[in-house]
């Protein structure tokens, strides 16, 4: 059986290697750690690209490829390992470098790879799930692994599958400035996913189907959850409050939950699955931080508009959302290095930038600050958030402003999203 799967995933392989391929920011970090003897485990959510990715980042070497992903493997039985391995080097040779796609569907993997790894085995591994990262590697694989999150495409990267360079020349010429601007407009409503981005599937049907077999595939089916109606609820609504508070105990009366453990672990297992974040209130005091709400945001804006109930997205909410996984993409943990704050007056500020220890940033979302209101309640937040951190990096973030408000000693930029999207990594 092992033999004819093994055959049917090298001609995959293949396959999958002959597509065009659109180049990701992450790339040559891990190219650069190919050769360490450390496990390179590529993580993210399901149809983001990490087997492509890891296919590409093997490209010129000699390696072998098995995909536990695979409907013909047995269920909850135990694949045979020793002849796994047999099989695998009658059809790949020698080599030292193993791929193992989707590692977590496989009992015990890291026991597996442990064995593989103390024989001088370079493994490649790929996972859909963020226990992976968080807490199984940690426990099983502390010291000898790299992990790399895979995330769908940024926004340079979505320019990068259009085949558009932005110039400063351009960006004077109208039309091609509404042309960019339409991209950015599409990504904010459309997300990043590559199979929307490259190949113009229709994004609302595609992603309504992914976000269904992902909840049913590494959520109900992985954990045995018995109330998959009461799952699906969770998902749908917090998908339709991104950006909102919200509170375990209130949520589950609203939902009809028996128990507010259960839906926790429920929310637990919907962050696993990469499929939302919580984001937690940045405070000094681990009391106020575990006691206060949470933000809720999902791992693609294509999901938020594909999920829509009654109506569109609210603009400012999907610009939000769109922020905070950008954020995520460059490089910044949420609930260790981002998070979200509320100052002494109950003003709300979308998030606080840190770096090691220290609060560095404050970032403000908010689409259009023409209207004098607006300006003044988002401007007085973010000084008063400052003066309460102690700090002096104040940024809001609009859909196209760009200018300077100075006010109590204090500056506030504002800054266009697209410019600010387009800078690539964190300080």
């Amino acid at each position: 059986m092992l033999k004819g799967t093994i055959f049917k995933q090298k001609q995959d392989k293949e396959r999958l290697l002959s597509f065009p391929y659109i180049e990701r920011d992450r790339e040559k970090d891990a190219q650069q750690w190919l050769a360490s003897d450390l496990i390179k485990v590529i993580l993210g959510p399901r149809r983001a690209g990490k087997s492509v990715f890891a296919l590409r980042v093997l490209t010129g070497q000699s390696f072998a490829y098995f995909n536990f992903d695979d409907e013909a493997l047995p269920g909850d039985e135990k694949v045979d390992l020793d002849e796994l391995m047999t099989e695998l080097k009658l059809a790949y040779g020698e080599t030292k470098y193993i791929l193992f796609d989707e590692i977590q569907n496989l009992p015990n993997w890291e026991l597996f790879v442990n064995r593989l790894h103390r024989i001088g085995y370079n493994l490649i591994l790929t996972g859909s799930n963020a226990a992976l990262l968080s807490q199984e590697l940690a426990t099983h694989l502390t010291g000898r692994h790299i992990p790399i999150e895979i995330l769908p495409f940024n926004f340079t990267e979505v320019l990068r599958a259009k085949q558009y360079k932005l110039t400063a020349e351009k960006f004077l010429l109208p039309d091609e400035k509404a042309k960019f601007l339409g991209y950015l407009n599409q990504y904010l409503v459309n997300g990043g996913y590559p199979e929307i981005v490259t190949k113009g599937v229709e994004p609302r049907g595609y992603l309504d189907t992914l976000f269904d077999a992902v909840l049913f595939k590494d959520v109900i089916k992985r954990h045995k959850v018995r109330f998959s109606e009461q799952i699906d609820n969770l998902g749908s609504y917090l998908i339709n409050n991104v950006s909102n508070q919200y509170g375990a105990k209130k949520l589950a009366r609203v939902l009809g939950f028996k128990s507010q453990v259960t839906l926790e672990n429920y929310l637990g297992y919907l962050n696993e699955a990469y499929l939302l974040f919580s984001l937690k209130r940045h405070s000094t005091k681990a009391g106020t931080r575990l006691r206060s709400l949470k933000k809720t945001y999902a791992v693609d804006n294509g999901f938020v508009t594909a999920k829509a109930v009654q109506h569109s997205p609210d603009t400012g909410k999907l610009m939000e959302n769109l922020v905070f996984m950008e954020l995520v993409k460059k490089g910044y943990q949420p609930n260790r290095e981002l998070f979200y704050y509320k100052t002494r007056n109950d003003r709300e500020i979308d998030f606080v930038l840190k770096k090691g220890y220290q609060a560095v940033e404050l970032l403000q979302v908010c689409y259009d600050l023409t209207d004098p209101d607006v300006e003044q309640r988002e401007v007085k937040a973010l000084i008063e958030a400052g003066q309460e951190l102690n700090i002096t990096k104040l940024t809001a973030l609009t859909w196209n402003e760009k200018r300077k408000i100075e006010k109590n000693g204090m500056t506030v930029y504002l800054k266009p999203l697209y410019e600010w999207l387009l800078e690539t990594v964190k300080d």
